[in-house]
C-alpha cells in the first residue's frame, strides 16, 4: 500500500473522544501511516494531550505552542508549559505559531510578538517552526528573517497564500503544506502555487476535524481524508500519486528529522 503522512492533524480535540482509536485505524487502513498531533489549540492542555497521544503510538508525533488566535491569553504559567514540552522527544516542532490577521481574535501586536517568542523557543531546542499565516504573509516572512528560523526548519501549515507568496516563501526555503483546501472549486489560486513549490518542500495535511477535501466537505475530517488532497496536490504538481506520497512523507520526514522512520 502506497503511505502518506498527514503533517497537521488536531486529534487530540474533543470532536475525536467519542472514537479515536477508530479513527486512527481508520488513517492506517487508508494508508496514512504517520500522523502529527497539533498541540496549539486553546491553553496548554491541547499541548499536554497531543504529547501523550505521541507517547502511546511510534507512529505519532506532537507540536506543542499557542496559536496566534489565542496568544492574547498567553500567561508566564502557560509559557511554562511549553517550555517544558518543546523538550519532549516526542515534539518533533514548536506550532502552530505565527498570524492571523483574517479574524484578529488576538491583537496583532500580541501575535507579533508571541510568533517571535516561539521562533526563539524553537531555536533553543533546535527544532522547526509550524507556522499559521492568514493575510499576514509579508509581516510573518519578515519575522521568520529575523529570526533565523530557516535554519531551524519553517513549516506553512495549511498554505492560503497567492502563487507570489509561494514563490516567496520557496525563496525563505520553507516547506509549504496544502490542506483540503485545495481541492476546492473556488481554491484554482492554490492549485497554481503548487507547481511553484519546489518538490524537496512540498507537504500535505488534513488539519482535521476542519478543512475536509472533497468529496468529504461538510463532514468531520480526519486523517484518512488526506488522500483525496494526496491526489489533487500530485495533478497540480505533475506527479503520480505514488511520487506525491514518497516526496510528501521524505520532506515531512526531512523537517521533522524523523530519519529512519
Amino acid at each position: 500500500m502506497i503511505e502518506l503522512f498527514d503533517s497537521h492533524a488536531h486529534v487530540d480535540g474533543p470532536e475525536f473522544d467519542a472514537d479515536r482509536d477508530a479513527v486512527l485505524a481508520r488513517a492506517r487502513e487508508a494508508g496514512v501511516k504517520r500522523i502529527v498531533v497539533i498541540g496549539a489549540v486553546g491553553d496548554p492542555s491541547s499541548a499536554e494531550r497531543s504529547v501523550a497521544l505521541a507517547e502511546a503510538d511510534p507512529n505519532v508525533w506532537a507540536t506543542i505552542a499557542t496559536h496566534p488566535h489565542d496568544v492574547k491569553q498567553l500567561t508566564p504559567a502557560w509559557w511554562a508549559v511549553h517550555e517544558r514540552l518543546a523538550r519532549h522527544p516526542r515534539v518533533v516542532a514548536i506550532g502552530e505559531t505565527g498570524l492571523d490577521y483574517y479574524y484578529d481574535h488576538s491583537p496583532r501586536e500580541e501575535q507579533k510578538v508571541a510568533f517571535a517568542r516561539f521562533i526563539e523557543l524553537a531555536r533553543a531546542v533546535n527544532k522547526p517552526v509550524v507556522c499559521h499565516i492568514r493575510d499576514a504573509h509579508e509581516d510573518a516572512r519578515a519575522i521568520l528573517r529575523e529570526g533565523r528560523a530557516a535554519e531551524l526548519g519553517i513549516v506553512i501549515h495549511c498554505f492560503t497564500g497567492t502563487p507570489e507568496d509561494a514563490r516567496a516563501y520557496a525563496e525563505l526555503d520553507a516547506y509549504v503544506s496544502f490542506s483540503g483546501i485545495v481541492t476546492y472549486k473556488t481554491a484554482q489560486p492554490l492549485r497554481d502555487a503548487v507547481p511553484l513549490v519546489p518538490r524537496n518542500r512540498l507537504m500535505i495535511e488534513t488539519d482535521c476535524p476542519y478543512l475536509s477535501p472533497i468529496p468529504m466537505r461538510g463532514k468531520r475530517n480526519e486523517p484518512a481524508n488526506v488522500v483525496h488532497t494526496a491526489k489533487v496536490v500530485a495533478q497540480c504538481a505533475g506527479l503520480t500519486y505514488e511520487q506525491l506520497a514518497q516526496v510528501t512523507t521524505e520532506n515531512t520526514c526531512r523537517v521533522y528529522r524523523l530519519a529512519g522512520h
